[in-house]
């Protein structure tokens, strides 16, 4: 079966298509981290995205923070920054104030690695979306914008499922105990 195929199936309704939306999410997603994972060297794409965004940040970043601006677990980032220590590119520290809680701090080599590999990453990027007009480009940030609201909202839906499902359990066992 052929992509082409697969577009002429799922446009026929609003239905099919918010599944093949969902299911390109999925896929390009794939695709890019595979190419990325060839093309960076020495690190990975999902490390490369958590060196670029504590280098972003004015103050170091907790494995939470991380986690939840990269839209993962706090393990998953917990597992990228102790790979990038080994490699020399971050420190993990304890946080001052709270014990509990690691921070990850960019190295020097972190700044070198950036200096001389961020180049070629930007010119694949440019690449990827040099088929685009800038009008294309706005309305896909408008609309992968967007998307942070529709998976904001689910997450709230599938928490509160949760939320009440637990309740439910809890009055069930209240029951079999009277």
């Amino acid at each position: 079966m052929q992509i082409q195929e697969l577009i002429q199936r799922f446009s026929g309704s609003t239905d099919r298509q918010c599944k093949a939306i969902f299911s390109t999410i999925f896929i390009i997603g794939n695709r890019l981290q595979t190419l990325f994972d060839h093309n960076i060297p020495e690190i990975t794409l999902k490390q490369f995205m958590l060196l670029s965004v504590i280098r972003q940040s004015k103050e170091p970043l907790t494995f939470t923070e991380s986690g939840k601006l990269l839209g993962c677990s706090r393990q998953n980032i917990k597992k990228l920054a102790y790979a990038l220590e080994k490699k020399g590119f971050v420190d993990v520290k304890k946080k001052e104030n709270d014990i509990r809680a690691f921070q990850i701090c960019p190295t020097e080599k972190c700044g070198q690695y950036f200096e001389t590999v961020f180049f070629s990453y930007q010119k694949d990027l440019n690449h990827l979306f040099e088929i685009y007009s800038d009008e294309e480009i706005q309305q896909l940030f408008r609309l992968m914008m967007k998307l942070y609201d529709g998976t904001d909202h689910l997450e709230q839906k599938l928490r509160k499922e949760k939320t009440r499902e637990k309740k439910q359990l809890s009055l069930q066992k209240g029951d079999a105990h009277e």
